[in-house]
């Protein structure tokens, strides 16, 4: 079974040993994806900006290993802040509404990133 290892160029791939996304056989598994974007915070203090950001860096990775968006199956959505769960869930439901993946919600102390007010990580799985 090959291994396909996704960048998405962030500093923090080769700092801390990591890949955006790793594709093995018809299985991708998406990192923890911050709102970051062209090296800086995306919608500092604006949990559906930030969530918006996120996904569409998830969405790419997908594409990238050679998925789609209707191949993810699982989110992860890590909020610092649960009050803005409603945020969070917006944003996702415009990207995910027809797709529908097992998602989770959770709450954590602090990320990376003072600024960061979510983190996401997904799970796809290609078809044939």
């Amino acid at each position: 079974m090959t291994r396909q290892l996704i960048t998405s160029g962030s500093p923090f791939e080769g700092e801390i040993g990591f890949s955006r996304a790793v594709r093995s056989g018809n299985r991708i598994e998406v990192s923890g994806t911050a709102p970051v974007v062209d090296g800086q915070t995306a919608g500092v203090g604006d949990c559906y900006a930030q969530t918006k950001a996120a996904l569409g860096i998830i969405v790419k990775a997908v594409e990238d290993a050679g998925g789609k968006a209707s191949d993810i199956i699982r989110t992860r959505i890590f909020l610092t802040d649960m009050s803005l769960w409603k945020d969070a869930a917006r944003a996702h439901g415009e990207i995910f509404g027809e797709i529908r993946p097992a998602s989770s919600f959770i709450g954590t102390s602090g990320l990376i990133n003072p600024e960061w007010l979510v983190e996401i990580e997904a799970s796809a799985q290609i078809e044939g």
